[in-house]
């Protein structure tokens, strides 16, 4: 697995692209899937934050939160824009965040109320995937021309994820 800045590195173009998906509406914006302990799949909505840094997410306390402390695996996937099919998918390991530096600065900078209960997490990047499905939506109309989906994808160099596999 990368660090957001490390895959953002490696493929600045699809990064920005997903970047502007997650982002679209103004603050991220995506769905967020976890483990839950049964090993079924639980999605919420959640506010993914870039920085130069990294792709982080403040998640209060909730079963999403504990899943990810039991099972660091998530995947993240953009909302739908309003004129087109287009999405945008991440998925990782969510790693908590120590630093205090790191969680004063982004907690400070976004606002996030210490009077909640909530925990800065890390999102690290294992694959990535941008899909355009042009003005015929996902589901080609018959008054619509058809033009072929798009995807770009991107996975994590075997022994980066292995080094961080092995660091989380």
């Amino acid at each position: 697995m990368a660090s957001w800045s490390d895959f953002a590195a490696a493929e600045p173009m699809l990064a920005a692209g997903i970047r502007a998906l997650l982002q679209q509406y103004g603050p991220g914006m995506g769905y967020l899937a976890t483990v839950r302990p049964d090993g079924g799949p639980r999605v919420h909505p959640v506010s993914p934050v870039f920085t130069d840094e990294g792709l982080y997410c403040f998640i209060v306390d909730s079963p999403k939160r504990r899943d990810l402390e039991r099972d660091g695996r998530y995947a993240l996937h953009s909302y739908p824009p309003e004129d087109n099919d287009d999405e945008a998918a991440l998925t990782g390991r969510a790693i908590p965040v120590s630093d205090p530096l790191t969680i004063a600065h982004l907690a400070g900078a976004l606002h996030a109320s210490p009077d909640v209960d909530w925990r800065l997490f890390e999102l690290t990047v294992e694959t990535a995937m941008l899909r355009h499905h042009g003005p015929a939506g996902a589901l080609p109309l018959a008054a619509t021309p058809f033009a072929p989906a798009f995807a770009q994808t991107w996975q994590a160099p075997r022994k980066l994820r292995r080094t961080l596999a092995v660091a989380s």
